[in-house]
C-alpha cells in the first residue's frame, strides 16, 4: 500500500475514534502488518512535529494512539468549549490524584492514611472527570475498591504511560523539612 494512502487511512481512523487505538487494532483494521503501521505512525508523528502550523500532533498514550490538539492551542480551545468548562482540580483533589498516582492500584482507606484526611470528595471529583476508575476490589475484609489512574488522567498530564511519571523522591523531601 502505499505510504501517503496509509497514512490517511491511520489518520482517518485516529480521528474518527476520538480515543486511543492500539497499533494491533489499526493493523487488524487496515491489514497491514504492526511494523508497517508503527513506522507510519511515526513518520505522521515527525510530520506533525515538524510543522509548527499544524494544530494537532499524534501521541502515544499506554501503547495506543491518538490524534490530540496541540496545547499551545489551549486558550483558543478553552474558548470553543466555554459553556461547558470544568473548573480546575482543587488541591485535595491533586493531592489524592498524586497519591493514587504513585500507589497504584489503592484503597481509599490507604489515601485518606497517606493523606491524614478524609478523601471521599477528591475521589468523587476525581472520578467524574474520569482521571480515576475503579479497578476492582482488594481481598480483605469490606472488600475495598481498588482506584487506578486512567488514560484520561495520563492525557491531561502529557504522560506516554507510567513510566513518565517522575520519581518521587521521598528522601529529598524529608532532609527539606
Amino acid at each position: 500500500m502505499d505510504s501517503r494512502k496509509l497514512a490517511g487511512i491511520i489518520e482517518g481512523l485516529l480521528f474518527a475514534a476520538g480515543d486511543k487505538v492500539s497499533i494491533e487494532k489499526l493493523s487488524s483494521i487496515i491489514g497491514v502488518d504492526k511494523k508497517t503501521i508503527k513506522a507510519a505512525i511515526n513518520d505522521m508523528i515527525a510530520n506533525y512535529n515538524e510543522c509548527a502550523a499544524r494544530g494537532i500532533s499524534i501521541r502515544e498514550i499506554n501503547n495506543g494512539y491518538q490524534i490530540c490538539s496541540k496545547p499551545e492551542l489551549y486558550a483558543y480551545i478553552k474558548q470553543l468549549f466555554s459553556s461547558k468548562q470544568k473548573s480546575g482540580l482543587s488541591q485535595a483533589a491533586l493531592e489524592t490524584l498524586a497519591v493514587i498516582a504513585y500507589n497504584r492500584p489503592v484503597t481509599k482507606a490507604k489515601i485518606e492514611h497517606i493523606r491524614g484526611v478524609n478523601s471521599d470528595s477528591a475521589v468523587v471529583r476525581l472520578l467524574e472527570r474520569k482521571l480515576i476508575r475503579e479497578t476492582g476490589r482488594l481481598d480483605a475484609p469490606g472488600r475495598p475498591i481498588l482506584y487506578e489512574t486512567t488514560d484520561e488522567f495520563f492525557r491531561s498530564f502529557g504522560f506516554k504511560d507510567d513510566t513518565d511519571i517522575p520519581i518521587f523522591e521521598l528522601n529529598k523531601v524529608q532532609e527539606d523539612t
